[in-house]
C-alpha cells in the first residue's frame, strides 16, 4: 500500500479522497487544511490517522510516500516543491503552477529526486476520449483540414457567485486556467504540438461581491477565451472556452478530414466526465454514433464521473511508483500546457499571433 497525504480539501474531498479510498493500492494517511480544526474533522470523518495545517508537518511523516495537491493554483508551486525536496511522489491538479518557469523547476526537481510526478489530466482516461484517440491515431479522418473545440459551461454564469481567488490573475484564476489547461493538454495528446497561437479574452461579469468584506471587487480574470491555433502539421484549430454561458452542447470536439468527420461530444451539464459520445460521418453523410468498446469502459462507474477518471489517473501513478518508471501525463505534459497558457496571455496582451517553441526547446 502507498501512503498518501491529501493536500487541499475542496476538490480534494469531492474527488481525491473518494478516489484514493476506491483504489486498492492507496491508503490515505494524512490530510492537510490550513485550518487545523477542519483538518482534524475531515481526518476523523474518514478515519485518516494524521491531520496537519503545514506542509512541513505533512512531508515529515514517515508514512507519507506520496502527496496529492488539489489546492488553488497559486499554492501549487511551493507545496509541490516541499514535497519533491522531501522525496515524495506527487499528483498535482491543473493548472500545474502560475507559469511555465515554475512548472519547469518542479519537473527538474522530480527528475533529480527520482520520484513519479503526475498531473491530473483526466480526459486522457475517459472511455469516449480513449476511443476518439484510437480512431485518430489510426488515420480515421485522413488528412486533417480543420479542428473545432467548444467547451461552454455556466459555472461562473451567476453574477451572485462570490469573488474569490478565481477572480484574481495573480492567483491563477480564470477560465483559461480552469478549462484551457485541460484543453491544451488534450490538443497536444490528440493532435500534436502547436506552432503558433492567437488569443482574445473577455470578462462578462466585471465585479463580484467579496463575502468576507461585503464589498464589490473587480474580476481580473477571463471568463471567455477565444483561441486560434496552428498546429505543427499546419492544421488550423479553433477553440471557444467559456464559463459564463448556458449552452446545450457543453463540450464538443469536431475533426474534419478529407476522408471523414469525427466528433466527440457531451451534453451533460452536471458531469464533465460522463456522457461523452463518439460520432462519425463520411463526406455528405449524416453523423452516426460509434459504440465505445467494453474494454475501454470504467470498471466501476461512480455517480460523480470525475472520481471514475481520477481512479484511472491514480492507477497510472501507482504503476509508475511501483515500476519506478515515468508515466504520462507527467509534469512534462504540465509544462507544455502551462507554456501555451503563458503564451495565450502574451497574445491577448499584445493582440497578436505568438510563436510556440517546442517543449524540447523550452526545456533546453
Amino acid at each position: 500500500m502507498i501512503g498518501v497525504a491529501v493536500i487541499g480539501t475542496g476538490f480534494g474531498q469531492k474527488v481525491h479522497i473518494p478516489g484514493f479510498l476506491a483504489h486498492p493500492q492507496t491508503q490515505i494517511v494524512a490530510v492537510y487544511n490550513q485550518d487545523l480544526n477542519k483538518a482534524k474533522a475531515i481526518a476523523q470523518s474518514y478515519n485518516i490517522p494524521h491531520a496537519c495545517n503545514t506542509i512541513t508537518d505533512i512531508v515529515r511523516l514517515q508514512e507519507v510516500q506520496a502527496v496529492s495537491i488539489s489546492t488553488p493554483p497559486f499554492l501549487h508551486y511551493e507545496m509541490a516543491k516541499a514535497a519533491l525536496q522531501a522525496g515524495k511522489h506527487i499528483l498535482i491538479e491543473k493548472p500545474t503552477t502560475l507559469n511555465a518557469a515554475e512548472a519547469k523547476e518542479l519537473y527538474q526537481l522530480a527528475q533529480k529526486a527520482g520520484v513519479i510526478a503526475v498531473v491530473d489530466f483526466e480526459f486522457r482516461f475517459v472511455p469516449g476520449w480513449q476511443l476518439f484517440s484510437e480512431l485518430l491515431s489510426q488515420g480515421y479522418v485522413g488528412s486533417k483540414r480543420l479542428i473545432r473545440i467548444d467547451w461552454l459551461g455556466s459555472s461562473r454564469a451567476d453574477a451572485g457567485r462570490p469573488w474569490n481567488w478565481y477572480s484574481r490573475k495573480d492567483q491563477g484564476g480564470g477560465a483559461l486556467g480552469s478549462l484551457g489547461s485541460h484543453t491544451f493538454d488534450y490538443i497536444h495528446w490528440l493532435f500534436g504540438p502547436v506552432r503558433k497561437l492567437n488569443a482574445h479574452f473577455t470578462t462578462a461579469i466585471a465585479e463580484r461581491l467579496d463575502s468576507n468584506t461585503g464589498e464589490l471587487k473587480p474580476v481580473e480574470t477571463d471568463d471567455t477565451c477565444m483561441l486560434m491555433l496552428e498546429l505543427a502539421d499546419g492544421t488550423p484549430c479553433q477553440v471557444s472556452i467559456s464559463a459564463v454561458v448556458h449552452a446545450s452542447r457543453t463540450h464538443w470536439i469536431e475533426v474534419y478530414g478529407d476522408r471523414a468527420t469525427l466528433v466527440l461530444g457531451s451534453e451533460n451539464q452536471k458531469d464533465y466526465v460522463h456522457g461523452f459520445r463518439v460520432l462519425s460521418s463520411q463526406p455528405g453523410k449524416t453523423l452516426t454514433e460509434i459504440e465505445i468498446p467494453n474494454r475501454l469502459l470504467f470498471p466501476e462507474n461512480h455517480s460523480d464521473g470525475r472520481i471514475s477518471a481520477f481512479v484511472r489517473v491514480v492507477d497510472e501513478w501507482v504503476q509508475g511508483i511501483e515500476s519506478k518508471k515515468q508515466i504520462v501525463p507527467s509534469l512534462r505534459e504540465g509544462i507544455y500546457s502551462q507554456l501555451l497558457m503563458d503564451l495565450s496571455h502574451e497574445s491577448n496582451n499584445s493582440s497578436s499571433w505568438v510563436n510556440v517553441p517546442s517543449l524540447e526547446e523550452f526545456l533546453a
